[in-house]
């Protein structure tokens, strides 16, 4: 009786210590994912920030080796279509685009942040289009009187 007992526990002890190796590689895999790496779609900006320097400068596309106190805030550069949202008969949408080439305008005149969490917590009960991200951000921009460099109105409906 007492050999079944003593293989069974060295047999659940080494399911354990398996289970403790498994997520420590997982967990140096993430940090070494999202700490030290960084992917920017092709049809996307990334706007780097050195944390420490303040140094800012453009990425595109594919993977790039980064240090964790860099930031890295992606710009979709994808026509967008914007809308006032509205119950009345008059219709108010345009099909806006941000213009890469002007970056340093828009975090001049918007400041750096990770723009995909903009409004990402809100509460919008009712209305079919949602304020978050950076498509609200251009929405503000291309419904302004005054005209930003940034944003290329391609077509007003």
């Amino acid at each position: 009786m007492k050999p079944k007992r003593a293989a069974r526990w060295r047999w659940r002890w080494q399911l354990k210590r398996w289970h403790r190796i498994l997520l420590w590689a997982v967990a140096v895999i993430i940090i070494v994912r999202y700490g030290f790496f960084n992917y920017t779609e092709p049809t996307e900006l990334g706007v780097s920030r050195n944390w420490l320097t303040g140094e800012m400068w453009t990425t595109q596309g594919g993977y790039q080796f980064i240090a964790p106190w860099i930031g890295v805030a992606h710009i979709d550069t994808r026509p967008v279509k914007v809308v006032v949202s509205s119950t009345g008969r008059g219709y108010s949408a345009k099909l806006v685009q941000f213009q890469p080439e002007h970056w340093r305008e828009f975090v001049d005149t918007e400041g750096w942040r990770y723009y995909w969490w903009d409004n990402r917590f809100s509460i919008n009960f009712g209305l079919n289009e949602e304020c978050r991200g950076m498509e609200s951000v251009l929405r503000g921009y291309a419904y302004s009187p005054k005209k930003y460099s940034f944003v290329k109105i391609l077509e007003e409906y």
